[in-house]
């Protein structure tokens, strides 16, 4: 049996003022090809096929669009991650269900006997797939029997209900059939990138190794960034990583999604094919000639931009956006030894300066009381640092 797995698409997600939606669908194509060209029997979205609970409307028809076309010759397994509405999953999973070889959307916790685990019934291969999607506290609590037992940590928690899942397969797969889990957490060890700094990525919702069991003969998870195997792990098991670089924590990262072959009872093999698409996301420094010189390697990537000034450039902006096109960050920088003392208020014209500013970049006059509020806050900035 062969695997697809992939993860982390965040379909939606923009860069600064930048639509990535042709991107993610070119992603998407070619994550729908390796699938065909490795003739891959199921494929394992491990979480945040969408990167806002409520996605806008063209959002969601591309994400269910990647998700129908990888369906339409084998069956899609996708559990909620922490980006996605685990009710807009479960109210979407009858829809999708019946659509090709079956899209099973798993969004809310399910126990293994009640729909947590699908099996050659629901997916017609020889495979059971235990499905975690992402957990908040409250619905580990709530998802046990009695809550009572559950005043452990919450790395504690998440082993306790993996194991749950694991006695499950076990008792199931027999030696006729694979056992999986797909799951979203994040378990301690991993390298962590930039994207990933937000607030379900911390010491409340880590999962110690002791989470991922020792019976499933692969693990496909979801929420980091970058891809890696799952440290610790007594099982063949992967973090896939994002479809994109999502952001310039990322830059450089090579992106790519896992195939992996397994039989009954017989150590599963894993390979990583390489995904091609996406712009490549650059940060770059220097003076605004150095960086100016490299324009043929820089106008088609996202950029990130330091350029060392000698003063006040108030034009720096518009120059950098009109000569990049996908330019995303610039900021000025002058080197400690070349500033002068700072002023004990504001200089004469920094409001005017302030004015130009607000002109270019809204077109518009200040509105009254701005500048008088722009200057107080020059006023304090000076009294606090004298």
């Amino acid at each position: 049996m062969r695997i697809l797995h992939t993860a982390d698409w965040h379909v939606g997600r923009r860069l600064g003022r930048h639509d990535r939606a042709a991107e993610t669908a070119a992603a998407l194509e070619e994550v729908a090809r390796i699938a065909t060209e490795h003739q891959v029997d199921l494929v394992l979205v491990a979480g945040d096929v969408f990167d806002r609970p409520i996605p806008p409307v063209d959002a969601l028809a591309l994400g269910l669009g990647g998700l129908l076309r990888l369906a339409k010759d084998r069956p899609v397994v996708a559990v909620a991650g922490n980006h996605d509405s685990p009710e807009l999953f479960d109210a979407l999973a009858p829809l999708v269900r019946d659509q090709g070889r079956g899209v099973h959307l798993v969004g809310s916790i399910r126990r293994p006997d009640q729909g947590g685990v699908l099996g050659p019934e629901q997916l017609g291969i020889p495979a059971l797939v235990g499905c975690i999607p992402f957990l908040r506290e409250g619905r580990v609590v709530d998802f046990m029997r009695d809550a009572g037992e559950w005043y452990g940590q919450y790395a504690e928690r998440i082993a306790a209900l993996t194991a749950a899942f694991d006695a499950a397969l076990a008792a199931r797969a027999g030696t006729n059939l694979v056992p999986l889990l797909v799951a979203h957490f994040m378990v301690g060890g991993v390298k962590v990138g930039g994207s990933e700094r937000e607030l379900h990525v911390g010491g409340a919702y880590v999962a110690s190794a002791q989470a991922i069991p020792p019976g499933p003969q692969y693990v496909a998870l979801g929420h980091i960034h970058a891809p890696q195997s799952i440290p610790g792990s007594p099982v063949p098991g992967q973090y896939a990583g994002s479809l994109l670089p999502l952001d310039f924590g990322e830059a450089g990262e090579a992106k790519r999604v896992v195939i992996v072959d397994v039989e009954p009872g017989r150590l599963a093999t894993v390979a990583s094919i390489p995904l091609a698409s996406g712009r490549p996301l650059v940060r770059a420094e220097g003076t605004w000639d150095q960086i100016d010189a490299r324009i043929d390697e820089l106008r088609n990537a996202y950029l990130d931009i330091t350029v060392r000034v000698g003063g006040i450039d108030s034009d720096l902006g518009r120059r950098a956006a009109d000569t990049f096109p996908f330019l995303v960050n610039v900021r000025p920088y002058r080197p400690a030894g070349e500033r002068r003392p700072r002023s004990t208020g504001p200089r004469p014209g920094d409001d005017e300066q302030y004015a130009d500013y607000y002109r270019r970049d809204t077109g518009e006059e200040p509105p009254p009381g701005l500048l008088e509020l722009f200057r107080e806050v020059l006023e304090e900035v000076a009294d606090a640092s004298a």
